[in-house]
């Protein structure tokens, strides 16, 4: 990640994106902000990760992660455009876009494919894994949903307002 160009790392990126929006790129600055559907998604991450035995659980989760994300962050780089976000905060984005469309077939045939080959009786285990991926990151879309709706802030405590570069230049009916 980032062909060895210290200033392509994804983190960098990141931060780069964060810095754009006039973001805190602290670690864990935000972490008693975000809802607890955001940090059931990247726990269980963490769980799966941290146990050998649910390394089946992990590849499900990598996968369904790398399937979903260049459509993802498509449609993520044209709504920071559209808010009239810097050329970072975009940029972030739209190299996920053609990485990750990479990623997923790497992951599809040589990770899930490999895994396979090599344990077939950790299939069901890979499937738990995209089955609890879909379902967090399911739950964690319906509270951000929900709070735009209703006009407000998804997240525990709000945060100070965007900076007023960051507006729509044109909304879609």
């Amino acid at each position: 990640f980032g062909a060895g160009r210290p200033e392509n790392i994804h983190a960098q990126l990141f931060a780069d994106l964060m810095t754009d929006l006039d973001l805190d790129t602290g670690y864990g600055h935000y972490a008693d902000a975000a809802p607890a559907q955001a940090l059931a998604t990247v726990n269980v991450m963490s769980l799966f990760g941290l146990h050998r035995a649910l390394r089946g659980a992990l590849v499900g989760h990598f996968a369904a992660v790398e399937v979903t994300s260049s459509p993802g962050s498509r449609r993520l780089a044209a709504a920071l455009r559209r808010t009239g976000a810097g050329a970072a905060a975009t940029h972030f984005y739209d190299e996920h876009v053609e990485a990750d469309a990479v990623h997923e077939q790497v992951v599809r045939r040589e990770v899930v494919g490999g895994l396979l080959s090599d344990e077939p009786d950790l299939a069901p285990d890979v499937a738990h894994g995209v089955d609890a991926t879909v379902f967090l990151e399911e739950r964690l879309g319906s509270h951000l949903l929900e709070a735009w709706r209703n006009d407000r802030s998804a997240l525990r405590t709000p945060l100070d307002p965007a900076p007023s570069r960051l507006t729509p230049r044109h909304t879609t009916a």
